[in-house]
């Protein structure tokens, strides 16, 4: 049974086209994972398939009485209510029950003899509606949800509003998994979850009953719960069964056999062109050139779509820093309240490392704390000598009106138009893109504006924090090969281990000092 169709989708925004004339359906049960390059439009189809954003052209058609599930990162958060109450709000059809039953025992009182035998039978439906759907034991799945994702550790006593961007984002997708709908929507939900807690959101998912549509860059975790994948590419959407990599073998096979079947055709256009230019003038062949040209006009002709440029990501590199890049002398970092005990750390010229460990535990604070950002509780931080920063931060708050072009002229005055145009492009943006406003980007689009600015600054020490969210998969390639060929010093925080694996000297497990209870 289809829980949703889609006929015939078109949309873009001004003269960029985003779908044309796209169909999708989604049956009981499916896992789905949404895929295809940054500013292809996945985001933009789940907020059409929403009713977020109106379609162009085209049909949607949800089945009836439907709970639909959407991860919208973008909700308001009421000042006043702790992560506690907006989880509770996930049962909110259930405490409305709950209020129906109460009045309808308030009727009792006045009721005569029939009404008070219905009225005894709809408290007995309603009563076992709550039952049925674990209402007295509300708490008990509130928390169990809660640390799974972690929010034990923020404490569920917190005001939202006190919450960063990652915290929030935690405490919509907690809500979301609470509500069980028939159908959930995901959109990069791993971004702001650590190792442990997207593993505990690739079992839930696993077990995960209804249907689904995800989208990710997480490889491994998108096979680990998918069984269909939906490839958005060059305004289509096309279907494939089975997970991430059988999508990548038969899109490859099929590439290949459409530019066996392009090349075969062009060569018989040529052939049928140049019989008729020979043969047309000649009365006793004239006929036969006819026919071929009819041939030619009637032909379907086969179009290659143009490649999508590809990412290169090569890091200005300054002069050699001092041996050390920075020392800590009893460093205890945090805001109000501590994050760790003392921290005496040292980093030397020519490390990589990593900072792991669950979120909330101060691995951005740490960073701040060292690039003097944040000022620490206590103890001191020493910056090494010649140090020239690269600093990628997690979130940029705020609307950007700005286009691609003006936000990297501003950073570099010096450097003429074309050549920023030039290095947009290396990022991987289309001149749509960079002629766009930031605000309209994606976001991978906004994170390959802001690599631009990164990679076209002279640096000694990349700090880095999360930068694959939000990148696809051939840009988290080619930022991986990048960084593995630059010869400056490296402090990274990721929470994909198969990305920074590869790059990294050292790894730094900040569990081990934090003072948050784990």
């Amino acid at each position: 049974m289809s829980i949703l169709s889609v006929n015939n989708l078109t949309h873009g925004f001004g003269d960029r086209a985003i779908f044309h004339q796209v169909s999708f359906r989604l049956l009981k049960g499916e896992h789905i994972g949404l895929i295809g390059a940054n500013g292809e439009g996945k985001s933009t189809f789940m907020n059409i398939i929403t009713g977020k954003l109106e379609p162009d052209e085209g049909q949607i058609e949800w089945a009836k009485n439907l709970r639909v599930g959407y991860l919208d990162q973008h909700a308001v958060l009421e000042r006043g209510l702790t992560i506690r109450d907006v989880l509770k709000q996930a049962f909110q059809y259930l405490f409305d029950m709950e209020a129906e039953i109460n009045h309808k025992y308030e009727k009792m009182a006045e009721a005569s003899p029939e009404e008070l035998e219905q009225l005894l039978e709809d408290v007995g439906v309603l009563q076992d509606m709550l039952t049925n759907n674990d209402f007295y034991v509300i708490d008990a799945k509130v928390e169990e949800i809660a640390r799974g994702l972690g929010l034990d550790e923020i404490g569920l006593e917190k005001d939202v509003q006190d919450l960063s961007g990652g915290q929030r984002t935690k405490v919509l997708l907690a809500k979301l998994l609470l509500e069980k709908p028939d159908i959930l929507l995901l959109d990069e939900p791993t971004n702001f979850l650590d190792e442990q807690h997207i593993e505990w959101l690739k079992r839930y998912l696993q077990a995960y009953e209804n249907a689904f549509i995800l989208i990710s860059h997480d490889i491994p975790f998108l096979n680990s719960v998918i069984n269909l994948i939906y490839h958005m590419e060059n305004q289509e959407l096309n279907r494939y069964v089975g997970d991430y990599d059988n999508f990548l073998q038969v899109h490859e096979m099929k590439k290949n056999q459409l530019q066996a079947a392009y090349k075969k055709q062009q060569q018989e256009i040529a052939e049928l062109k140049d019989f008729v230019q020979r043969n047309k003038a000649r009365v006793s062949t004239r006929n036969m050139a006819m026919s071929r040209q009819k041939k030619l006009d009637k032909m379907e002709v086969i179009e290659l779509a143009k490649e999508k440029p590809k990412p290169q990501f090569h890091f200005q590199e300054s002069r050699a820093s001092g041996k050390v890049i920075f020392e800590t002398n009893d460093l205890v970092i945090g805001y109000e309240e501590p994050l760790s005990g003392p921290l005496n750390l040292r980093m030397e010229r020519g490390q990589k490392i990593a900072f792991v460990g669950a979120n909330g535990i101060g691995k951005t604070t740490l960073l701040r704390s060292i690039l003097g950002e944040i000022k620490p509780i206590s103890g001191s931080v020493t910056l090494g000598d010649y140090l020239t920063i690269g600093y990628f931060e997690q979130e940029v708050k705020g609307s950007n009106y700005r286009t691609c072009i003006e936000e990297v002229w501003d950073e570099f005055p010096s450097m003429r138009q074309f050549e920023i145009r030039a290095a947009l492009a290396k990022c991987g943006l289309t001149t749509k893109h960079i002629e766009s406003q930031i605000e309209v980007l994606s976001g991978g689009e906004k994170a390959k504006v802001r690599l631009c600015k990164l990679i076209n600054k002279e640096t000694n020490l990349l700090v880095l924090d999360e930068p694959t969210n939000h990148l696809d998969v051939d840009a988290k390639e080619e930022l991986k090969r990048a960084l593995l060929a630059y010869r400056g010093s490296i402090l990274l925080i990721s929470h994909e281990p198969e990305f920074y694996r590869d790059i990294v000297t050292d790894i730094w497990n900040c569990e081990t000092w934090t003072t948050k209870v784990l």
